[in-house]
């Protein structure tokens, strides 16, 4: 079966099944990423599926491709959260018993909404790979049925319905940007779209953390990466797929990488401009559409998912505003006497600046009568609104200096 799977009969036959799994997910013109890039940018909102993102698509058209004793046998995977959730909804829908791996790491939402499809969950490891390693462990000793998220070409079949989809809706698309982790929907979609139209070009991203499938590309054969550091957990693979690989080497036209914070900006661009939120895998290809030096072109960026626990999504948002010099923090060294914080106050207030936070310190030097520290943190409008608030304790006296530090 493997072997007849990636051809253009197969693509048809598993975008007509996994209708029955997932809800459309129409292109989305982006006015703002547009203006921003140059080129046309549509989004492809798969974080809007039943659940949350692409990944039902590959293990549902995988679970259709078992026999009955396979099914029978009960199904267990490993997963970072999506293909678990993928995997626990289609086996609750051909009512197979499902075991699902995942990394200890793996965001509380992710767990639950899991659980919440009948499926087990065993928490172990501290990355996919380790808990890859344990479902194979509990697949020999249970006799389960193992569905690989993103080795196994059945699954990549399944996730590359995704282009046939794009395709019908928008036959002229020049460039498809497509998250990588372990290369599963990379493959399925850089090979449907070369299928349909060689012309078409499609740009794999890895966050610069995790890019398992760049430094498979350099050496010419899969590699493992020592370590991965990245938020983007649901791309944190150190191992990209070996079975799937050579199709991935041909059909793919390039790679690029992200850094974690260019992800944190992106996410903000998403809830302010569009109102949605993305996961930090499923926006890697929204921060990568500032690197292509294309114009003039029809570009879709495939959001892969939107499971993303309310602390991450705190802590993103807390990281954005930093970044965009909406919040940032000053120490400024004043006299240790009554009203002179309210004439900082003063200062700030004339500028419009918004203070959230004050520390103060008055131990940072021997002497409190010359000066005592004290830390402000602000809310700005941006970067010239931040300036101009510097600017004016400046010309008040205060010497300021930013001060990097959370919320």
């Amino acid at each position: 079966m493997e072997q007849e799977m990636l051809t253009l009969a197969r693509f048809e036959e598993a975008s007509e099944k996994v209708k029955e799994a997932t809800q459309p997910t129409e292109l989305i013109f982006s006015e703002f990423l547009s203006a921003q890039t140059g080129n046309k940018v549509y989004l492809k909102p798969e974080n809007m599926q039943f659940t949350g993102a692409y990944k039902v698509r590959g293990a549902y058209y995988k679970m259709s491709t078992l026999t009955d004793e396979e099914r029978s046998k009960g199904i267990i995977t490993a997963s970072a959260g999506n293909h678990a959730q993928g995997v626990a909804y289609a086996a609750k829908k051909y009512g197979t018993k499902a075991v699902i791996v995942m990394p200890t790491t793996t965001p509380l939402m992710k767990v639950n909404r899991t659980k919440s499809y009948g499926a087990e969950v065993v928490l172990y490891g501290d990355v996919y790979d380790e808990a890859c390693a344990k479902a194979y462990e509990l697949a020999d000793e249970h006799g389960y049925t193992f569905i690989h998220p993103f080795d196994d070409l059945a699954v990549a079949t399944g996730q590359g319905t995704i282009a046939m989809e794009i395709v019908k809706e928008l036959p002229l698309v020049d460039y498809i940007l497509v998250p990588i982790g372990g290369g599963g929907l990379a493959t399925g979609v850089s090979t449907l779209a070369k299928l349909l139209n060689p012309k078409i070009k499609v740009i794999g991203v890895e966050p610069a953390g995790a890019n398992c499938m760049e430094a498979s590309f350099k050496a010419g054969e899969v590699v493992t990466l020592p370590t991965i550091n990245t938020i983007a957990d649901g791309t944190a693979v150190k191992t990209p797929g070996t079975t799937i690989f050579p199709y991935v080497r041909e059909n793919l036209d390039d790679i690029i990488t992200v850094e974690d914070a260019e992800l944190v900006v992106a996410f903000l661009d998403m809830v302010e401009n569009h109102k949605m939120i993305v996961e930090n895998s499923g926006l890697l290809t929204v921060a990568a559409l500032k690197k292509l030096d294309i114009k003039d072109k029809k570009v879709v960026a495939i959001l892969s998912g939107g499971n993303m626990d309310v602390i991450t999504m705190s802590s993103v948002v807390q990281q954005g505003l930093i970044f965009r010099d909406r919040i940032f923090t000053v120490s400024v060294l004043l006299p240790d006497k009554p009203g002179e914080l309210s004439k900082v106050a003063d200062v700030i207030a004339k500028e419009n600046g918004n203070v959230i936070k004050l520390e103060h310190n008055q131990f940072v030097s021997t002497n409190r009568n010359a000066a005592v520290e004290l830390r402000i943190t602000l809310e700005a409008f941006g970067t010239d609104h931040k300036n101009q608030i510097m600017d004016a304790l400046n010309v008040g006296g205060y010497q300021p200096k930013i001060v990097r530090t959370n919320i």
